[in-house]
């Protein structure tokens, strides 16, 4: 007789709590700041949110999701290229378009539908081959395994080694070639360095595809990125993916590039053809939300103040190595918690097993702070970390309580830290 069919979910989830490892949802209650979390009447500093900016309680925002919803109504209908796709989409591409500096654009419902479209619309068409950072988000992993399955033949290149993607991109022989990367990366908070890798794509005929989901409205003049941060001005080989559920502090995103490569997204892009399109009334509050990122410089100015203040006041935290350049933390020590480098509002604090980091999120919480732990298989073994993410909503008292609180945790972690498993090694 066969088992129950839950029988191995009961054994799978029995599994992931030993290892500590089974994740849990968080429920939530309605805060007016992305610098609170509030969970069963008790109000924590959080240190969660992707909400860069502080935009999405914004009232700006507010009253345009309103003002959309009395327009539009509060859903597209239909996809896209059926019927869904309104003059509030056309506008917010336009805008995108003008702001970034592309040709065109394309509105996607995600940034997971996005990347699953950019990275799987050329492999049912000739031979492919992809060449991807190790590092790149998940979403672009899943697209990849996607391109996989069509034929499309595909290597992870050791992270920032662009030796040896230059070696393997001279090798390919397939018409069709996609370098893809983080543009920022979403674990380390370290910046992909685009002016080599655009020259290496120009140079061997491939696409760039970058996700820039935690660069846009951050980096750059007027927040327009990890190009304009570096730089660069859009080229003809790239396809960009930004998102709006960060520092444009509502939900969503877009792919930027060529005329034509957007007219081939209407074609091939699985993601943008068969669901439906974003809900206008979204489509209009992003558009607004576009000219918050442009015209609040101050809440940049801000963020960067509180990371370079973040990262000195890390220096005071007793055993931990905190990174000056994008070079990797010394290894004259066994598996330090360090810091790595990162100018971005990323801040991982990477200490190495799910227990370790388990203990001091715990211990956070009970001092009124939210600091999610990040385990594998997010990040590798014995790279878990505590990824604190901060934004222009946190004031220097609340940064100031959670260094004194971690440099308390610190003096005393040998007692608080279960011992490490055989597993975590």
């Amino acid at each position: 007789m066969y088992p129950a069919p839950d029988a191995l979910l009961r054994r799978w989830l029995a599994e992931r709590l030993d290892s500590g490892l089974l994740r849990r949802l968080r429920c939530t209650s309605p805060v007016t700041s992305s610098a609170c979390f509030t969970q069963e009447g008790r109000q924590r500093i959080s240190f969660a949110s992707n909400d860069y900016l502080g935009l999405s309680h914004h009232p700006v925002l507010v009253e345009a999701l309103r003002e959309g919803a009395a327009i539009w109504g509060v859903g597209a209908g239909s996809s896209a290229l059926v019927g869904g796709y309104t003059e509030a989409h056309a506008a917010l591409e336009a805008d995108l378009a003008e702001f970034l500096g592309f040709a065109a654009a394309r509105v996607f419902t995600s940034g997971y539908a996005a990347n699953l479209a950019v990275i799987t619309a050329f492999s049912h068409e000739a031979p492919t081959a992809i060449f991807a950072d190790k590092r790149v988000h998940a979403s672009l992993v899943d697209a990849m395994q996607l391109a996989r399955s069509a034929g499309a033949r595909v290597r992870r290149y050791p992270h920032g080694d662009h030796s040896v993607l230059s070696r393997w991109l001279e090798e390919s022989q397939e018409p069709v070639k996609l370098v893809v990367t983080d543009g920022v990366f979403s674990m380390d908070g370290d910046i992909a360095p685009l002016e080599e890798l655009s020259q290496l794509a120009r140079t061997h005929g491939a696409w760039l595809i970058v996700d820039d989901a935690h660069g846009f409205g951050v980096l750059g003049p007027e927040g327009r990125g990890s190009f304009a941060d570096a730089g660069m001005t859009p080229q003809p080989h790239w396809l960009w993916v930004i998102t709006f559920g960060k520092a444009a502090g509502t939900t969503g995103a877009a792919i930027l590039g060529t005329e034509d490569a957007m007219l081939w997204l209407d074609q091939a892009a699985r993601t943008h053809i068969y669901t439906t399109a974003m809900p206008p009334a979204l489509a209009h509050t992003v558009r607004i939300a576009l000219r918050l990122v442009r015209e609040e410089s101050a809440r940049r100015a801000r963020l960067g103040a509180l990371i370079r203040r973040w990262r000195q006041g890390m220096t005071r935290v007793p055993g931990i190595e905190v990174a000056c350049s994008n070079e990797a933390p010394s290894r004259n020590r066994t598996n330090p918690p360090c810091l790595p480098f990162s100018r971005t509002p990323i801040q991982p604090l990477v200490l190495g097993s799910p227990e370790q980091v388990l203990a001091i999120e715990q211990n956070l919480a009970q001092n009124g702070f939210f600091v999610p732990a990040i385990r594998p298989p997010t990040v590798p073994r014995g790279r878990a970390r505590l990824r604190l993410s901060l934004c222009a909503d946190h004031d220097e008292t609340m940064l100031e309580s959670l260094l004194e609180t971690l440099r308390r945790i610190f003096v005393r972690i040998p007692s608080l830290v279960p011992p490490r498993r055989a597993h975590d090694e």
